[in-house]
């Protein structure tokens, strides 16, 4: 195994191991998986597990070359040109580090001293939902081509409600490709499963599910509410693609509403459209084409998520707003992928002004040198809602802007939302004494009550291991600023008494 890896990585000519370079075994790159990767390798995800040692050991080889041509973990946005919250991405550290223990064997050495696996709840969100959609057992008719279904489901609702979060729980995971949801406010939808419902009906767009993706809320406390309205007798409708191949297999997908208390006061309307859209696309076989869209915006808007789409002929695209000379950066993905796409959720809101234009720029590539695409040999590509078709179909979240919207910090905000913290703290304070600052953005110190012996973990609300150490002072020092923004839980263990604290801390830049 060793002369493979080195091999893989000599090859590719992507990373060389000095001959200093400390051996690494699974327990010391445990947690990066943990951390980086099962989100959406584990079990009855699309993605195969990495949950245990024999399952990493078995995606070895085909893992080296997709860490380091940066296919995996899969985050299409350029984080270079804007920031957002829930990224998948690896630090260079973590990177080398796997990439040395590839190289070197995949060496097993004693997994039991690797950290404990997270553990992923079939729910993500804390606290009863106020009404649950299932589509009912469907069975799959996706054989040699993909299918898009579409179910309408009735809300039954007696008065118009504010949409404050939402979680879509596929019924079989592996064979959810992705799902959209619109709202029919009308009631007024009838479902179209007939494998061929590429265009989602209803008039109000809320977003949707991929794998991967974390469940959608809106800021739901001072000093941003926002929801989007569901009106009483309204429908609605999921676009369910299911991939080629799965047909015969049965689904069973809900979708878990939480509304605002009836009334609730002072919630700010979001909205989800699409803004962004060019229909006259065509890429002859054997060419590359660049097409356009614009919005001139007639007044100040704050945006909060972006939903950048395209097919597979699409290989990179760019979103941003200016006016004149001044640009204000949106999304911006070089390596278009069309298997991974979402609401990409911005950390500050983006404040554009009114006279501002949104502009969306996608590049497409109709040759054999895009490896995504449909067609072998290429063929004409005209725009359609196809997967063999394109499309540029560029969508926001968004408010009509406030003054002061763009320097709230939305990770913050989010990170005390019950709905995603519902985490009981430990209180001992016979065991604590102090942990600052807390939001801390780069290091975070840790003052014990007493000199014992510690196993100090910190973990997202979900579950997952993000860093574990040991110490046997009565103060230690974490290095935090590699850990993405949010919410996790500092636990600290007294080994030999067994007594144990967990607190909420927040990571904030």
């Amino acid at each position: 195994m060793k002369k493979l890896y080195i091999f893989l990585f000599s090859f590719a000519g992507i990373i060389s191991v000095p001959s200093a370079y400390a051996q690494l075994e699974y327990k010391d790159v445990a947690h990066i998986f943990y951390s980086r990767c099962t989100s959406c390798h584990h079990e009855n995800q699309n993605a195969p597990s990495m949950m245990n040692y024999s399952e990493t050991f078995a995606l070895a080889y085909p893992m080296g070359g997709d860490l380091a041509s940066n296919r995996m973990p899969p985050y299409p946005p350029d984080t270079a040109y804007k920031r957002f919250q829930h990224e998948r991405i690896i630090t260079s550290a973590e990177k080398a580090d796997v990439l040395s223990w590839l190289s070197t064997g995949a060496l097993a050495g004693d997994t039991t001293l690797a950290p404990p696996a997270p553990t992923y709840p079939p729910y993500r969100l804390y606290g009863t939902p106020d009404l649950v959609l299932r589509t009912g057992t469907f069975t799959s008719n996706a054989g040699v081509a993909d299918a898009y279904n579409c179910f309408s489901l009735p809300t039954n609702l007696t008065q118009d409600r504010i949409l404050r979060a939402y979680e879509i729980v596929p019924g079989n995971i592996p064979i959810v490709h992705h799902v959209v949801v619109n709202i029919d406010s009308m009631g007024t939808t009838t479902s179209d499963l007939t494998g061929g419902c590429y265009t989602i009906t209803g008039d109000v767009g809320i977003g949707g599910y991929a794998p991967g993706a974390p469940p959608t809320v809106f800021p739901g406390q001072a000093p941003l509410k926002a929801g989007i309205r569901i009106k009483a007798g309204a429908k609605l409708v999921l676009q369910i693609h299911y991939p080629a191949g799965t047909a015969g297999q049965l689904d069973s997908t809900q979708i878990r509403l939480y509304f605002y208390p009836v009334g609730t006061t002072n919630v700010r309307a979001m909205y989800a459209s699409v803004p962004l859209q060019n229909w006259s696309l065509t890429t002859p076989a054997n060419t590359t084409n660049t097409y356009t869209a614009s919005y001139y915006v007639p007044l100040p808007i704050s945006v909060f998520a972006a939903f950048p789409h395209s097919h597979k002929v699409c290989t990179s695209l760019i979103n941003y707003a200016y006016l004149a000379a001044d640009t204000i950066p949106l999304i911006r993905i070089s390596n278009w992928r069309f298997d991974w796409q979402g609401y990409y959720t911005f950390r500050k809101m983006v404040k554009i002004p009114n006279g501002y234009t949104l502009f969306s720029s996608h590049f497409y590539d109709n040759t054999t040198a895009n490896p995504n695409n449909p067609h072998n040999p290429p063929q004409n590509i005209y725009a359609g809602t196809s997967t063999t078709d394109e499309m540029l179909f560029d969508a926001f979240q968004w408010m009509i802007y406030q003054p002061g919207d763009e320097n709230i910090d939305m990770a913050a905000l989010m990170a005390n939302d019950p709905l995603l913290n519902g985490v009981n703290e430990i209180s001992k304070p016979e065991l604590i004494s102090n942990i600052y600052p807390n939001p801390s953005s780069d290091k975070l110190n840790i003052y014990l009550s007493k000199k014992a012996d510690y196993k100090i973990n910190i973990s997202t609300i979900e579950g997952k291991n993000i860093l574990t150490t040991k110490t046997n002072e009565d103060y230690t020092q974490l290095d935090v600023k590699n850990i993405s923004s949010g919410l996790y839980i500092l636990e600290a263990n007294d080994v030999k008494s067994g007594e144990r604290f967990s607190k909420k801390i927040i990571i904030s830049r």
